[in-house]
C-alpha cells in the first residue's frame, strides 16, 4: 500500500509539474505576441521625431509632432472597432483564433508604413496612407488587449491571477522599450541621424512585420483555455457576445471608470513622455532615448511585484493607492521634470511616477476580466476599455502638445490629475474583484 502512495504521490507531482509547464508556456506564447504587437504600434511614438517631416511639410517642429500626434490617435479612434470584433471572435469561436487574426492584422499594417512613400514624392496621399496604416494598427491592437486580458486570466490559477496578468503590461511596456532600443543601435551603432530621418526610420517597422509573422505561427499552436472549453460544453448555444454584454451595463461602466485616469496617465509617461523631454527639458537625442529606455525597464520591474503584491492583500488597494498618490504627486512631478537639470534627474522623477501608476498598470487587466463571465469576457474587457483609451489615452499627445502650442502646457498637468481624480472615486466605491471574481462563471 505505501508503494501504491508513493507512485499515486510521484504521479500527481509529474501532473502538477506538466499543468504548472503548460501554463507557463501559454502565458509565454501569448505575452511574446502581445509584446510584438505593441512594439509595431509604439515604433511609430518612438520613430515620430524622425519621420514627421518626411510627411508633414512646414519648419515647425512642434507642429510637425502634433500632426503626428493627431494620426497616432486616429490609431485609437478605431480600437473599440478592434475590441468588438476581436472579442466577439474569442468569446464565441475561441482566444487562440483571435489572438492569432489579431497579430496577422498588426504585421499587415506594420508593413503598410514601411513601404509608404514621403510628402516629396507623393504630396498629400502620404500622410493619408500612413493614416491608414495606423488605423489597421489600432484595429489590431483594440482587439489584442481585450483578448490577452481574459486568456491570461484564465489560463493563471486562482491564487497568482495578479501575479500573472501582469506580465501582460510586462510586455507591453516591453513592445515600447523594444522599439526604443531599436532606436537606440541606430542611433549609436549603425546609421546617424540624417540617416535615420531620410530612410532608416522604415527600420523598425521591417523587423516588426516579420515578428508578427513570427508571433502568428507561434499563435497557431496555443492551447485553448481550459475555461473557455468549458463554457463550450455549458452553453451549447452561443448567444451574441455584443447582445450578452448589454446584461452587465455596471461593469461596462467599471471598466470605464477604473481605466480613465490609468491609461492617461500611462500614455504621459510612455509615448508622451518622449516628446516632453526633447521638446520641453531639451535633452539631447540620445539621451531621451536612455532615459526613456532605462525608465521603462524600472516599469517592467515593478508590474509583477505589484501584481504578486494585489494576490496577497487584494486589487482594490492598490488602485485606490495610484489614485491617492496620483492626485497628490502628479503636478509636482511634472512641473519639477520641467525644469530638470540632466538626465539623471529626468530618471528618477520618471522613476517615481512609475511607482505610482504600476498601481493600476500592473492589475488593470485582471481586474476588468474579474468582472465578467467567460462567455463575455473578451468583448466585455475589450470593448469598453478600448473606447476609453480611444477618448482619453490616444489623445495624450494631442492634448498635451496642444497645450503646449497655445503656450500653456502646464494646464495638461491639471487634467491629468482631475482624470486620476475621476478614476479614484470608482476605485473608492468598487468591491475588490479578487474576493467578488467572476472567472468560473459561464452565463
Amino acid at each position: 500500500m505505501a508503494i501504491s502512495q508513493d507512485a499515486q504521490g510521484g504521479s500527481d507531482d509529474h501532473l502538477h509539474i506538466a499543468d504548472v509547464r503548460r501554463r507557463l508556456k501559454s502565458i509565454f506564447i501569448g505575452s511574446a505576441g502581445n509584446l510584438i504587437e505593441w512594439y509595431d504600434f509604439y515604433a511609430y511614438a518612438a520613430f515620430a521625431l524622425y519621420f514627421a517631416p518626411s510627411f508633414f511639410p512646414g519648419s515647425d517642429p512642434v507642429v510637425q509632432q502634433l500632426n503626428a500626434a493627431i494620426l497616432f490617435a486616429g490609431g485609437f479612434v478605431v480600437r473599440p472597432l478592434g475590441g468588438w470584433l476581436f472579442g466577439h471572435i474569442a468569446d464565441k469561436y475561441g482566444r487562440r483564433n483571435s489572438l492569432m487574426y489579431s497579430v496577422v492584422m498588426m504585421c499587415f499594417g506594420s508593413l503598410m508604413v514601411a513601404v509608404t512613400p514621403t510628402y516629396a514624392m507623393i504630396g498629400i496621399a502620404a500622410p493619408i496612407l500612413l493614416g491608414s496604416a495606423r488605423i489597421i494598427q489600432g484595429i489590431s491592437l483594440g482587439g489584442e488587449y481585450g483578448i490577452s486580458a481574459a486568456y491570461l486570466t484564465e489560463i493563471a490559477d486562482a491564487k497568482h491571477r495578479g501575479f500573472y496578468s501582469s506580465f501582460q503590461y510586462v510586455t507591453l511596456i516591453g513592445g515600447q522599450f523594444c522599439a526604443l532600443l531599436v532606436l537606440l543601435a541606430l542611433q549609436q551603432v549603425f546609421l546617424t541621424n540624417d540617416e535615420i530621418r531620410a530612410w532608416g526610420w522604415r527600420i523598425p517597422f521591417v523587423i516588426g512585420a516579420l515578428l508578427s509573422v513570427v508571433t502568428a505561427l507561434m499563435r497557431k499552436n496555443l492551447v485553448e483555455s481550459d475555461e473557455f472549453i468549458a463554457s463550450k460544453k455549458v452553453l451549447t448555444k452561443r448567444e451574441n457576445p455584443l447582445v450578452a454584454l448589454a446584461r452587465y451595463p455596471r461593469e461596462v461602466l467599471l471598466v470605464v471608470g477604473l481605466t480613465l485616469g490609468g491609461t492617461t496617465a500611462f500614455y504621459t509617461y510612455t509615448t508622451y513622455m518622449q516628446k516632453f523631454l526633447k521638446l520641453t527639458v531639451h535633452l539631447t537625442d540620445n539621451q531621451t532615448t536612455l532615459v526613456t529606455g532605462a525608465s521603462l525597464i524600472f516599469a517592467m520591474c515593478l508590474q509583477p511585484i505589484y501584481g504578486y503584491i494585489s494576490d496577497i492583500i487584494g486589487r482594490k488597494y492598490l488602485l485606490i493607492g495610484f489614485g491617492v498618490t496620483g492626485v497628490i504627486c502628479t503636478i509636482p512631478i511634472l512641473t519639477t521634470l520641467q525644469t530638470a537639470t540632466g538626465p539623471w534627474m529626468c530618471f528618477f522623477l520618471i522613476a517615481a511616477a512609475w511607482m505610482i501608476v504600476t498601481g493600476y498598470t500592473s492589475i488593470n487587466a485582471v481586474v476588468k476580466a474579474e468582472l465578467f463571465p467567460t462567455n463575455v469576457r473578451a468583448i466585455g474587457v475589450g470593448l469598453p476599455y478600448a473606447l476609453t483609451v480611444s477618448i482619453f489615452g490616444g489623445t495624450v499627445d494631442s492634448v498635451a502638445l496642444g497645450f503646449k502650442s497655445a503656450g500653456h502646457e502646464e494646464w495638461f498637468y491639471y487634467y491629468l490629475t482631475g482624470c486620476i481624480a475621476v478614476s479614484l472615486l470608482v476605485y473608492v466605491l468598487m468591491r475588490d474583484t479578487k474576493k467578488h471574481s467572476a472567472v468560473g462563471r459561464h452565463e
